[in-house]
């Protein structure tokens, strides 16, 4: 039987009740009617050792040519609105930090973030944030799309790449929903919400996973 959730949304706090949905795993999930997130049971989400046990097995890198073609699905579209001498930030890059070497080849400097792997100094601003694949992992969207937009310049581009889902139907055999370390997840709608939340306009999405964002000026 169905139960409601009444815990708070992740990204946008409404207390529901959310409508419960039913994943390609044996974990509960929730769906947000304000922002249109779906999310995990927090009861079931990983330990922070469990998840990085877990990021630790994958092995993308520079060299995994399949993996840096699919990478192209965000730099594709991203490339042409950068100037080289930029400054750009990788965010959740994970183990084997591929995307700010293949920015880099293009012209554009690029740090590497990730809190497991790589958690150094953030510099205080930057023109161009990359986020691929690391959504679904945010425990706190609220908190990491706040910080992300205040690392970003105005004018500055903030570059998500993460699945969205559609309708309960197509939830339910996602195979997003199998990887454990997946608790967050974008509907079609949910970026339009994150541009109207977080001063942020989009500039470019395609119809599977990839939304590119501009900061605009903060409404006084």
């Amino acid at each position: 039987m169905n139960q409601p959730c009444t815990q708070p949304c992740p990204l946008c706090s409404d207390q529901g009740p959310h409508q419960q949905l039913q994943g390609a795993d044996k974990r509960r999930y929730f769906s947000c009617s304000q922002c249109s997130l779906a999310f995990a049971d927090p009861q079931q989400w990983l330990s922070a050792d469990d998840e990085k046990a877990y990021y630790a097995t994958h092995e993308n890198s520079i060299e995994d040519a399949g993996y840096v073609q699919f990478l192209q699905h965000l730099l594709t579209p991203l490339l042409p609105l950068l100037t080289p001498g930029m400054q750009a930030l990788d965010y959740g890059c994970g183990p084997g930090p591929t995307l700010s070497k293949l920015l880099t080849a293009a012209g554009i400097a690029c740090d590497d973030y990730d809190p497991f792997f790589f958690p150094a100094q953030l510099r205080r601003q930057y023109d161009v944030i990359t986020a691929t694949e690391c959504f679904e992992h945010f425990h706190n969207p609220h908190a990491e799309l706040s910080r992300l937009s205040g690392l970003l310049r105005e004018g500055g581009y903030l570059g998500l790449m993460t699945s969205r889902w559609a309708d309960a139907e197509y939830f339910s055999r996602w195979h997003y929903t199998r990887d454990p370390t997946h608790v967050v997840f974008m509907q079609e709608k949910t970026p339009d919400w994150i541009a109207r939340h977080y001063d942020l306009e989009i500039v470019w999405r395609d119809s599977p996973r990839v939304v590119i964002f501009r900061k605009v000026a903060k409404a006084c």
